[in-house]
């Protein structure tokens, strides 16, 4: 039985791990295929390290979801305690009585070595019960698994529950077959026995005492076969996980480790050709403008879509897909992941070898990454064709993204998404020039006007008559320089400035900060658009040009404190102008709110007898986790009563107006600002609170709209500066505007 266990162990080894490592190499090459990491990607040692012990070891977003979370963890420390095992078995192999060194011989070890065996068992059967449970075949595309490859996934349980049986059933075996003169693992009747650390093994024992009438020489022969068995299931598992989905075993070290540090959200990165950025004002005439195809993709790109667990999670949680369009940005990892397979031949071979290729490996060199599917709107997945003929992925897929981040916060192995859908805008913009018709008004308003409204700079003050004090304007007075006394420059921003609802709320901030004794300052007709949405649409050439005009502007005035009331301002001047040349401290209006009544500079004494529920901006919550000074503010005020929506903080519902949506027909699906609507009126209050003035626009249309469709009781959306205000000074707070759609393009 030795040398049988011997030559055919190391002939399944040397087998299997050969098929494995073929194809590791294989996708290795593939993945050189793709453009250089930006600079700056790699972390520290000590972040990466870090990393992988939070998200990788300690398994933290996965636990956010308790139920599926608690189960991946006990398969995941499950391998890795039973990985012991498995050197335990090689060594078997080799030596019928091998031990490993030192830890060999504690009874705890088989404890544990069980214990966890037992653990993944529980976490098939929970699995088990989740996939039946979220069954794309009763929920449709409600459920998160649809779209995924459920094949392979109920194959990969069956593959589990087999490692785990077979390494239980090669122990208890080998109880018996080393233990002669009868089963007997207690200290006393066998101390120094070879298997000393199996008294510690309660199910193998458990086994054993099943095998044992069977006989010595009986259970010689099955610790043999359960060896070689167990062996066989994990090779074969091995193989099987190279080439499905389940690569995220090996993919999600290194995709986690060279992930964007502290998350892939907030900044947008800079347009990167071939590791480099591209200069706007002097591009090369090679550069890539986004990306047009498979390989234009960084290796991290081609990377994350390798590691894709198709778990669903970010499907669960996206705006889009849960208003019924086509876009999943599960699906699309698979989809690019699928295509860039297909075209793996042509990616890793040569210039000449090329030739010679098929002809339909050679014809994916030409289909183009994004264009028109022809999908049906009742098929989905029918946007995405991994082999074409017409394009890779639909059009409608990359436009319908808000860019709320929703699949990037959910990610437990910290796929980029937002991150691939706006590099492929940019490709589509800048050299296809192929984008929504509608958007390029707010485009044209952008380039000619500097607002996306189109009305000038000549508008920028108008927010401030009326008022019952001087707002100080920069250079009104000859100054060149921001005054020393100036707390802050108040960067109003354009919805503050030229939207009508949007300037009750820049006339709150300012009398707030006018009573706290805040003195502030603002840039009136020298303020231009941030270039948000701009960037959001992927016309990155357009943001640059507006980023570098207000980075001058600001940097000559010598601004260093700046408060924003737009949460897309705050998030484009915080997080984006330090890669233009633009560093400043920046404080959302919320924040410096919350802080002015904890310093009681702001004294909120009038009864506000309302009710009210909080609806987190992505940019200032998720992009930003500016979560609790908002809440704060709206706590601290006398009578006020606060009440959470059921989707609330990192897994709040997007409003709709993010990635440039705000400017753009909405014509696929249901209303991504209606459902947000319809969760915040379920909470039966009297306010609607937000603090972005897109939200507010946003929300404002879903109550009028339903209100059009038959609401009787009245609901005010609004900002929390004004219900501040209320408590803060009555006597200038106006009286609640009526619900109002938002204010049109012109």
């Amino acid at each position: 039985m030795y040398w049988i266990r011997l030559v055919l162990g190391v002939l399944m080894t040397v087998v299997a791990l050969g098929m494995a490592g073929r194809r590791l190499g294989y996708l290795y090459r593939v993945g050189k295929a793709g453009q250089p990491i930006e600079p700056g990607r790699r972390s520290s040692t000590g972040e990466m390290v870090k990393a992988e012990a939070v998200e990788v070891a300690a398994q933290r977003k996965l636990l956010r979801w308790t139920g599926p979370g608690l189960a991946h963890a006990a398969v995941f420390w499950g391998f890795c305690v039973l990985l012991l095992t498995v050197l335990e078995a090689f060594g078997a192999l080799f030596d019928e009585k091998f031990q490993l060194p030192v830890v060999g011989n504690w009874p705890i070890l088989g404890f544990f070595e069980d214990l966890f065996a037992l653990l993944c068992i529980a976490a098939v059967i929970a699995f088990t019960i989740i996939r039946i449970n979220n069954s794309p075949k009763e929920e449709g595309r409600k459920s998160r698994f649809f779209g995924s490859h459920l094949g392979p996934a109920w194959f990969v349980l069956f593959m589990i529950f087999n490692v785990v049986w077979t390494v239980l059933f090669t122990r208890g075996a080998q109880i018996n077959a080393q233990n002669v003169g009868g089963f007997s693992l207690s200290a006393a009747d066998n101390p120094d026995g070879p298997l000393k650390f199996l008294r510690g093994a309660f199910a193998s024992q458990w086994i054993a005492q099943l095998f044992e009438p069977l006989g010595h020489r009986a259970n010689e022969i099955l610790e043999t076969v359960f060896l070689l068995l167990g062996l066989a299931v994990l090779l074969g598992f091995t193989v099987f996980v190279t080439y499905s989905k389940h690569l995220h075993i090996l993919a999600s070290l290194p995709n986690v480790a060279y992930a964007r540090r502290p998350r892939a959200l907030g900044a947008a990165l800079p347009v990167y050709s071939n590791g480099k950025e591209v200069d706007f004002e002097d591009p090369g005439e090679d550069d890539l403008m986004g990306v047009g195809k498979i390989e234009d993709f960084t290796w991290k790109g081609l990377l994350d879509f390798a590691t894709c667990t198709e778990c669903g999670r970010c499907q669960s949680q996206c705006p889009a897909w849960n208003t019924g369009k086509p876009l999943s940005p599960k699906v699309l990892m698979m989809g690019l992941r699928d295509h860039a397979l297909a075209k793996a031949p042509y990616l890793t071979a040569s210039e000449e070898a090329r030739e010679s290729l098929p002809d339909d490996v050679k014809a994916l060199a030409e289909v183009p990454l994004v264009g028109a599917t022809g999908y049906a709107e009742d098929n989905p997945l029918g946007a995405y064709t991994a082999t074409g003929p017409d394009a890779v992925i639909d059009s409608d897929v990359i436009w319908s993204c808000t860019t709320c981040g929703a699949c990037v916060e959910q990610c437990p192995v910290d796929i980029e998404h937002v991150d691939h859908i706006l590099d492929m805008r940019r490709h589509q913009m800048l050299i296809e020039s192929a984008f929504p018709e509608e958007a390029s008004v707010m485009l044209n308003n952008l380039e000619h006007s500097a607002d996306p409204w189109g009305r000038g700079a000549s508008k920028r003050l108008d927010w401030a008559e009326g008022l019952d004090f001087e707002v100080r304007v920069f250079g009104l007075a000859g100054e060149d320089k921001i005054p020393d006394d100036v707390d802050y420059l108040f960067w109003v921003g354009c919805a503050g400035a030229l939207d009508e609802t949007a300037q009750r709320t820049t006339r709150a901030v300012a009398t707030l900060l006018h009573e706290a004794g805040v003195e502030f300052m603002v840039l009136g007709d020298g303020e231009s658009c941030t270039g948000d949405p701009a960037r959001r649409i992927g016309h990155e050439f357009l943001f640059q040009m507006l980023a570098k005009q207000n980075v001058e502007i600001l940097n000559e005035a010598g601004a260093k404190r700046i408060v924003v009331t737009c949460a897309h301002c705050f998030n484009t001047i915080a997080n984006e102008y330090p890669q233009v040349g633009g560093t400043y401290d920046v404080i959302h209006h919320s924040t410096l709110l919350a802080q002015l009544v904890k310093d009681k500079r702001l004294t909120p004494v009038n009864r506000v007898e309302q009710s009210v529920t909080y609806h987190d901006p992505c940019y200032l919550g998720r992009h930003n986790r500016i979560f609790t000074p908002p809440r704060e503010v709206l706590l601290g005020i006398p009578g006020m009563r606060v009440q959470e929506m059921e989707r609330t903080r990192e897994r709040s519902f997007c409003c709709g107006a993010g990635g440039a949506r705000m400017w753009m027909d909405e014509n696929l699906g249901s209303r991504i600002n209606l459902n947000r609507t319809d969760e915040a009126l379920a909470q039966q209050t009297d306010v609607v609170a937000a603090a972005c003035p897109f939200c507010i626009t946003m929300l404002g249309d879903g109550i009028a709209q339903r209100q059009a469709e038959g609401l009787t009781r009245q609901v005010e959306v609004t900002d929390i500066a004004e219900l501040l205000l209320r408590s803060v000074r009555p006597d200038q707070a106006p009286e609640p505007a009526e619900p109002a759609g938002a204010t049109p393009v012109s």
